[in-house]
């Protein structure tokens, strides 16, 4: 007799992956699954079988979805059963737009998501400055100054002076990034260790936040993050491996069975091929490349693949970022910040730069992928498909798309269906913006 066990699922992540599910199939014993799950409520978001009450499974697709006694001819011998005791299961979520290594790393690394204020960003840093060992490189990443409870004093921008922070890592350096990962805030050494100080330029696409003097008050915009590369260079980073198993073990938990990585290189593309081979990653993964346009030309040739590892893992998107998050004053607009009219946003990669990127996309059949959050870069990558398109023609299936299309001009909206170019939007960013949308 099969065995048969009780399992409490209240999400069963199935159906990634599956081809065309059929209904009420009754087949030999030959055609038994390797897996049934039966008594529960079945939901599959395909219009041609949308419910049912069970689920056959064999060599990690779904054979037929529907009644349980449809679904009981395929139980054999060597069948698992589960009892889903009536509770729901769905297909396996897709995350569209993650990082997945920062998935790991988070756990690895001070949370700042739930902070109150600056007060208890200070405090937190010192509990890991006491379990540190001198020069160590404590890290961190979630705050959001328009989230706190009250405003730091001193501010500029609503953001604080690294003085409270330096006072109680003196030797170590300390880079703690923003929730939306567009923002850095750096103590005293790190910015030591890195040879920043009054006199260091903004570089382009970046911005160092300075006082009414001109020094650095230890946040940086953007681009200016990566000045802080010194500091960073003497840590010991954790074992990529371990990075990407927790990020895997954590996305997995939570029912994401599929998931578009958002910029990596080719050598992170080894490391996951490594992974998948000797089974270390159970999540599939659209990865998308993000490095210079020569890089691109050069390696993509070679790494380009739409199937590897049974659909694990599929390479063939560009990455590009042609501006910055709407928190740190980093998303490129049409018109001034209404809370910063000095500014109108960071334009990170140059539109030639962004350009040149669609046309090494169309060259190559790869899809293109534009991180842009302003209305002005929401625009301006519109025109660089739209060019692109009439240049190279028949390259639309490819589905090219703008990450986040967060701020938009009315008289942009209509032109992502005329083009078909997906907005990659994330729900999230409405809700996580709201307390100061209005505001910027």
């Amino acid at each position: 007799m099969p065995s048969i066990r009780l399992r409490p699922i209240v999400t069963a992540a199935i159906f990634a992956g599956s081809t065309a599910l059929g209904v009420g199939c009754s087949g030999p014993a030959g055609d038994a699954a390797d897996l049934v799950l039966l008594h529960g409520k079945v939901v599959t978001v395909d219009a041609g079988t949308p419910n049912g009450e069970a689920v056959a499974i064999r060599d990690g697709r779904v054979l037929a979805v529907g009644s349980d006694s449809d679904i009981e001819a395929f139980v054999g011998e060597g069948t698992e059963v589960i009892d889903l005791e009536g509770q729901l299961a769905i297909p396996g979520f897709i995350d569209s737009h993650v990082h997945f290594s920062g998935i790991g790393t988070s756990q690895l690394q001070l949370n700042l998501m739930e902070v109150a204020n600056w007060d208890e960003v200070v405090e937190m840093v010192a509990a890991a400055v006491a379990q540190a060992e001198p020069g160590e490189l404590i890290s961190g990443r979630g705050w959001h100054q328009e989230k706190w409870d009250r405003v730091p004093e001193p501010n500029v921008d609503g953001l604080p002076f690294h003085h409270s922070l330096s006072a109680v890592s003196p030797e170590n350096p300390v880079i703690l990034g923003h929730a939306s990962g567009h923002a850095t805030y750096a103590n005293g050494l790190a910015m030591e260790m890195s040879g920043i100080d009054a006199n260091t330029p903004d570089p382009q696409g970046g911005e160092i936040v300075r006082d009414a003097e001109g020094n650095p008050i230890g946040v940086f915009r953007e681009r200016a993050g990566r000045l802080l590369g010194p500091a960073r260079a003497n840590a010991t980073a954790p074992d990529p491996r371990e990075v990407l198993r927790l990020a895997d073990r954590e996305v997995l938990s939570k029912g994401i069975t599929s998931v578009h990585d958002a910029g990596v290189g080719f050598g992170t593309i080894d490391l996951y091929k490594e992974m998948i081979d000797d089974g270390e990653l159970g999540v599939r993964m659209n990865a998308m490349i993000r490095l210079g346009n020569d890089e691109l030309r050069a390696g993509f040739p070679t790494y380009k693949t739409d199937n590897y590892g049974d659909h694990n893992l599929r390479v063939s998107t560009i990455k590009i970022s042609i501006d910055g998050a709407l928190g740190p004053h980093g998303a490129w607009l049409l018109e001034p910040y209404e809370d910063l009219p000095s500014s109108s946003g960071l334009n990170t990669a140059p539109v030639p730069q962004v350009e040149e990127a669609a046309r090494v996309a169309a060259e190559l059949g790869l899809q293109l992928a534009v991180h842009a959050i302003g209305d002005r870069a929401n625009r301006e990558s519109l025109d660089i498909m739209e060019s692109t398109f009439a240049e190279f023609g028949g390259i639309s299936d490819r589905r090219w798309r703008i990450e986040h299309s967060q701020h938009l001009h009315p008289d942009d909206i209509g032109r992502f269906a005329e083009l078909g170019v997906i907005p990659s939007m994330q729900g999230i960013h409405c809700t996580s913006d709201a307390p100061y949308v209005l505001e910027r």
